[in-house]
């Protein structure tokens, strides 16, 4: 466990180990060059302003963020300079068909020409199989289908990258989506996803959560091999230091090399101004239970840049601080909800750490947006 001088804070999922965050930051020092960190979820200009103070430990200098439509300007607001949008639907509108078909090309205007963005998310989750119905819905069922041909022909159109998430983890596989007459086998959900790639084969794609598949180094060899414009990120970071701890050293060393400038640093951090705040209310926004006051707030956004720092520049080897539910969910007799999975440090050589945080994005995310017109950012 790591040195801390202050008093530990209690234990709760966002901080087992009772870390002073700010302290650990410290201690780990600036990353070798300034971190874009390409997936976040920022909402809530209150905290946004916490997410901004994490940033500023942790050496984050630009994020690009998948706020919702309402929460973008006043994040844009709070962060300035150090944000860049995603454009994205509404996934909480009550009338899920427009959201996904009008209303999302609606969204992909909207982002582009109020917020320059110039990256769209296409979300398709097995859970996408619980929203739609495959034939009331046949036109959005499948990544390929009628009106995600439309988004993706306006992306296009408007000089947009793409960014998707494809799979969920092996734990889900194996236990909410077993039934696989309705889900499909994992390996099923990339094939329309690899039509669309040579469909559109010079946009650039991100894919991400490492593709939806860091239990699998090889799968995602032979992805990558075959499609040049791919490229993932390292978001959702529970899932990541479970998964990306278990590979072999060597191994993981080799793949993270052999792809170097194709893997971008992502974190999957959710802001919303409910965690500053307590509340009696058991279903407030989705995931607002997450924390109750702003101290709660910046320890559940540093904890996942400590966790994910650690795991790729030191030599830490223990349990992550971070809760990690799918423990329990797969093995409810040998786990609890509060159980973390070990992480295991890397300790990458500073110069693959100085492309996998920063000059990835900027070679592939920022020098499409100058391309399209939009000036880059000063970092």
């Amino acid at each position: 466990m790591p040195e801390t001088d202050a008093p530990p804070p209690r234990p709760w999922p966002a901080n087992r180990l009772g870390l002073d965050y700010r302290a650990e930051a410290s201690r780990l020092g600036p990353p070798p060059k300034p971190i874009i960190d390409v997936h976040t979820h920022i909402n809530g200009e209150r905290a946004a302003s916490v997410y901004a103070e994490v940033c500023d430990h942790f050496g984050v200098a630009l994020t690009y963020s998948q706020s919702q439509r309402e929460q973008a300007l006043g994040v844009s607001r709070v962060l300035g300079d150090r944000v860049r949008f995603i454009a994205i639907p509404d996934y909480m509108a009550e009338d899920r068909g427009r959201a996904f078909r009008d209303g999302f090309l609606d969204n992909i205007r909207w982002f582009h020409g109020e917020l320059g963005a110039r990256v769209v998310k296409f979300w398709h989750a097995p859970r996408w199989y619980d929203l739609v119905d495959p034939d009331r819905d046949a036109d959005l069922f499948a990544y390929d289908s009628e009106w995600r041909r439309k988004a993706l022909d306006l992306a296009h159109e408007l000089g947009m990258m793409v960014m998707t998430h494809i799979a969920d983890p092996d734990t889900w596989f194996q236990i909410r989506y077993s039934d696989a007459a309705k889900y499909g086998l994992k390996a099923a959900q990339y094939d329309p996803f690899k039509r669309m790639l040579k469909v559109y084969p010079e946009t650039p794609w991100i894919a991400a959560h490492m593709g939806g598949w860091p239990e699998n180094l090889d799968f995602l060899d032979e992805l990558l091999g075959e499609h040049p414009n791919l490229h993932l990120d390292t978001s959702a970071t529970k899932w990541m230091v479970r998964e990306l701890s278990r590979h072999d050293a060597d191994r993981f060393a080799s793949f993270m090399k052999r792809w170097r400038g194709r893997i971008l640093f992502g974190s999957d951090i959710v802001t919303l101004d409910d965690h500053l705040e307590k509340s009696d209310e058991e279903n407030k926004r989705f995931g607002a239970q997450q924390a109750a006051t702003e101290s709660e707030a910046f320890d559940l956004y540093a904890s996942r840049y400590w966790a994910l720092r650690a795991m790729f520049e030191t030599d830490y080897e223990g349990e992550s601080p971070i809760a990690d539910p799918d423990l329990h969910m797969v093995d409810p007799e040998g786990h609890t909800p509060m159980d973390a999975p070990k992480l295991v440090g890397r300790s990458l050589d500073k110069e693959l750490l100085k492309t996998l945080y920063h000059d990835a994005c900027r070679d592939v995310v920022i020098r499409w947006e100058a391309k399209q017109g939009l000036p880059k950012p000063i970092l």
